[in-house]
């Protein structure tokens, strides 16, 4: 088969993960996600996109069964990963399946080590201490800035090594799919790049899915092949990255660019209006 009819038939087969239509209410009252729906096809990188507050971080966490613990459920609609509906499942349960999420933030635990940061990836595994070992050495691979930084407290560690550690944790439970919240926040460029090129090395190598939450739209929409853009809790545009990036609606509105120009605050500070998806 040549390349062109494999990615036809790659965007043609069944979707990995399948977000249909769902509502997200929070304390029984505040509805956060309005009919939200998504593909992400089976090694692929998508891209959700959007300011903050659009409701990525809770498309994510609705997908990973992570909103009880904030008083969050999805009210309407449905979420298949692997063709298996996941609502009901734990979030263990979802990782045993091989989807996980790495939070915002980084959230490591600051006061073990690197290294058992990453081990406790690997809890729900019961292949044996044997295999764990090969993977932590294939994280260290992925990761070597880890391998040194091995015996250091997580929490004296510096932001990019604390962001490849909480990849690294999610890599040991040898996920299929990951879904990764916001990995630029707070990083130098240099360090996004580079945290950006494993992710890519990543779904290359390793035929790791991602769906990616990002306030940076310039550098995922550089590594994603498609992306969906949240706005007030709903979708309002979505299509290829390249299709995206080229568009004068998401140049102005999320890159602040329009016509080859940067935007001033002053131009754009009631773009509101003037936004076709909200006319």
């Amino acid at each position: 088969m040549s390349i062109p009819e494999a990615a036809k038939a790659t965007e043609t087969a069944t979707p990995f993960l399948s977000v249909n239509n769902i509502e997200v209410v929070y304390d029984h009252v505040i509805l956060v996600l309005k009919g939200v729906s998504l593909d992400v096809p089976r090694g692929g990188i998508v891209a959700l996109l959007g300011a903050n507050g659009a409701g990525k971080t809770t498309t994510l966490k609705a997908v990973s069964n992570l909103l009880h613990s904030e008083r969050g459920e999805v009210t309407k609609g449905s979420i298949l990963f692997d063709s298996v509906e996941v609502q009901s499942l734990s979030p263990n349960e979802l990782v045993r399946r091989g989807c996980i999420q790495v939070m915002e933030g980084r959230r490591c635990f600051a006061h073990l080590t690197v290294e058992e940061n990453l081990l406790t990836g690997a809890f729900t595994r019961v292949d044996g201490k044997s295999a764990i070992a090969e993977d932590l050495e294939r994280v260290y691979g992925y990761f070597p800035r880890l391998r040194e930084r091995r015996g250091s407290t997580a929490g004296y560690t510096s932001g990019g090594e604390q962001q490849m550690c909480a990849i690294g944790r999610a890599l040991m439970s040898r996920p299929k799919m990951i879904l990764l919240d916001e990995p630029s926040m707070g990083l130098a460029p240099q360090i996004v790049e580079e945290i950006f090129e494993i992710v890519k090395d990543l779904n290359v190598r390793e035929n790791v899915t991602f769906l990616l939450a990002e306030q940076n739209t310039n550098m995922a929409l550089k590594y994603a092949r498609h992306g969906y853009i949240l706005e007030n809790g709903r979708v309002v545009m979505d299509g290829e990255a390249r299709a995206l990036a080229a568009n004068e609606d998401v140049k102005e509105f999320y890159l602040g660019i329009a016509g080859d120009k940067r935007k001033s605050f002053r131009d754009v500070k009631h773009y509101k209006r003037r936004k076709r998806w909200l006319a």
